[in-house]
């Protein structure tokens, strides 16, 4: 099993616009960030996005991503959701809408904002046939399993797929570590987990937090995500242990 980062920045991303690199090496294009998002794919080749950052179009593009099998959404928040037309060209050639799921809330707030997408318009097909994730439990050949987790005021959705005899960890946007976490996560092969900055943040998960959990979860491999302008590539990756590496946009890790 692959997954790919599509994005590995934080809401802004890096730089910020104004051409602000904060602490990271403008020299170092690993330090160019886009909105999180990323794409899991089994060996046979099916594919599963998680979220749909305002970048999604020039990640596919830059990544060869031209199917998917199903969508996901951790949560409702703008640099996760509002590349969600660019779907549109992902569901070209498709006899049925593109499988989407959400916990109950993010759903209803999708449905909400994004109704041309779940129900057509004028004409056009419907994108996306969107469920929550209470009764999923397989998909495309994908097992799924998943966990609420803290977003400072609101909560935000880990999830956990497996296939091929391996398995993948994705918890982006947590600011505490849960015993439903712990135990979502217990051994994964690799964990893709939220890591804002160093510092302690009211929404997001910082570095000793993020290592926190990998040792927690004794995670196979844990990689750095949602970072924002003060985590230098070269810097952070110098300072991690073993079996933690720092991400970036289009980085692949193999389960």
């Amino acid at each position: 099993m692959k997954v790919t980062l599509l994005g590995s920045g934080t809401s802004t991303g890096v730089p910020r616009v104004g051409n602000d690199w904060g602490e990271c090496d403008p020299a170092e294009p690993r330090n160019r960030r886009s909105r999180v998002s990323i794409v899991v794919e089994s060996d046979s080749g099916e594919r599963l996005l998680v979220d749909t950052s305002p970048d999604l179009r020039n990640q596919l593009l830059d990544n060869g991503i031209g199917r998917i099998d199903g969508v996901f959404w951790t949560h409702d928040h703008a640099d996760h959701t509002h590349g969600i037309d660019d779907l549109r060209s992902l569901r070209f050639g498709r006899k049925t809408p593109i499988p989407g799921f959400a916990e109950p809330e993010t759903a209803r707030r999708l449905k909400q904002r994004f109704s041309y997408i779940f129900a057509g318009e004028f004409g056009y097909s419907t994108i996306v046939d969107l469920e929550t994730l209470e009764r999923l439990r397989i998909l495309a050949g994908f097992a799924i399993d998943w966990c609420t987790m803290p977003h400072g005021p609101i909560t935000s959705t880990g999830l956990r797929f497996e296939a091929d005899g391996k398995s993948v960890g994705y918890a982006t946007d947590f600011s505490k570590i849960t015993p439903d976490m712990l135990e979502l996560f217990d051994g994964v092969d690799v964990l893709i987990a939220d890591c804002l900055r160093r510092e302690p943040h009211p929404s997001h998960s910082h570095l000793s937090m993020t290592l926190e959990l990998a040792h927690a979860c004794a995670a196979g491999t844990t990689i750095l995500t949602h970072m924002d302008k003060s985590m230098d590539y070269r810097t952070i990756s110098a300072e991690v242990p073993d079996g933690v590496q720092v991400g970036y946009d289009g980085m692949q890790v193999v389960a």
